[in-house]
């Protein structure tokens, strides 16, 4: 059967550049003749990035694998990856427990907001108070908004993620004092990343849901979740929040491999799903900036982008997009991605978008997030 691809209309356009942007870039066009006069305004320009990104006192993580720097070694659940061939691009080429081969976008947009070069995992033993203090990651691989997402994964649900957030300000106050934690709730970047694998999942993969939720009763049972998230997350005290859009599950690998037929196609109804669930989530945070104006929550389109360098690869230097590095490529992830697969997996993983069958490379995430910062950073502020 063929499956028309739904598009919907824009809810949530990106926020416009401040004046100051506008003011700065107009000044560069007109004196692009004159060298150093442009390189003094790209001093400038510098100059404001880093006055920006230091308002930023921390990053702080609630999600699924993309963002779960390792906190999944900790608890008793099969979807782990702290061994090799994972994190072999890391530093050190140690496995921490990230799903990819090196950094993950965590980690990415605390180096780009200027915080510091990884989020650590909360649940880490090693954690030191300084980490706290700018900013860790409670996320957890497979959890989804969805309670039901991480019970069958048997992984901390998003509710436990804010449950354990709540017990890191009583130390994080112990450390610097009640003002000094007030100041970095109001100011540091939450990033909340899930949605995935409740449409992989627990839909698509499992009948728990599919026998009572057609996609689009699934879909508001999702977004209802991630709303009723975000409004607690603010009442802990959460004002800048940033929040990743599903991205084209359909797809990535695994995805082609279990519901893309013979030619491993994406799998349109996995798209789909992803599409309508964005275009209502988009909505709802609309409607909770409307609901709380002294808030900066921003819906992050990650679909977009993904989907462009799925479809585009060699545009950004990529030359494989339909199979992961790791073994074949078709449906190694987690404990199937080992090094027993070594004897199969590339060389080379800058040349694929993919690092197992379901979580981009390193590579990848980093043209992604260059874009993100470049579209979304100036909205937080």
């Amino acid at each position: 059967m063929h499956h028309q691809k739904m598009k919907f209309p824009s809810r949530n356009p990106s926020c416009f550049p401040s004046s100051s942007t506008v003011i700065i870039l107009l000044l560069l066009i007109m004196v692009n003749t004159s060298d150093q006069l442009a390189a003094s305004m790209n001093q400038q320009l510098q100059r404001n990035n880093t006055a920006s990104s230091s308002l930023v006192p921390a990053v702080f993580v609630f999600g699924d694998s993309i963002v779960d720097p390792g906190n999944n070694n900790h608890i008793k659940t099969i979807v782990k990856c702290n061994f090799p061939p994972y994190g072999r691009d890391f530093k050190g080429g140690q496995p921490t427990g990230r799903f990819s081969n090196g950094f993950v976008p965590s980690d990415l947009l605390a180096q780009g907001f200027g915080v510091k070069e990884i989020v650590p995992a909360y649940l880490d033993p090693n954690l030191q108070p300084q980490d706290l203090i700018t900013g860790v990651s409670f996320a957890s691989g497979a959890c989804g908004y969805d309670p039901l997402t991480s019970k069958i994964a048997s992984v901390i649900s998003m509710t436990e993620q804010l449950d354990l957030f709540k017990q890191s300000l009583t130390k994080i106050k112990a450390t610097v004092g009640g003002e000094q934690t007030a100041n970095i709730l109001s100011k540091s970047i939450f990033i909340v990343c899930s949605g995935s694998d409740d449409i992989a999942n627990t839909y698509f993969s499992t009948p728990f849901r599919r026998l009572h939720y057609d996609i689009n009763s699934y879909t508001d049972l999702m977004s209802n979740a991630a709303s009723s998230f975000l409004q607690e997350l603010y009442g802990v005290g959460a004002r800048r929040i940033a929040v990743l859009s599903a991205p084209p599950i359909g797809c990535v690998p695994s995805q082609r491999t279990i519901s893309g037929g013979i030619l491993r196609d994406c799998s349109e109804p996995a798209n789909q799903a992803a599409q309508l669930f964005n275009y209502k989530f988009s909505s709802v945070i609309g409607s909770l900036s409307q609901k709380f104006p002294d808030s900066k929550i921003v819906f992050v389109d990650v679909y977009t982008p993904l989907l462009s360098l799925i479809q585009n690869p060699t545009e950004y230097g990529f030359e494989v997009a339909t199979k992961g590095c790791c073994g074949t490529g078709n449906i190694e992830v987690s404990i199937l991605c080992t090094q027993l697969s070594d004897s199969k997996t590339c060389k080379n993983d800058t040349k694929y978008i993919f690092w197992d069958s379901y979580h981009p490379t390193e590579a990848a995430y980093k043209v992604i997030v260059t874009g993100v910062l470049n579209k979304y950073k100036n909205c937080f502020f």
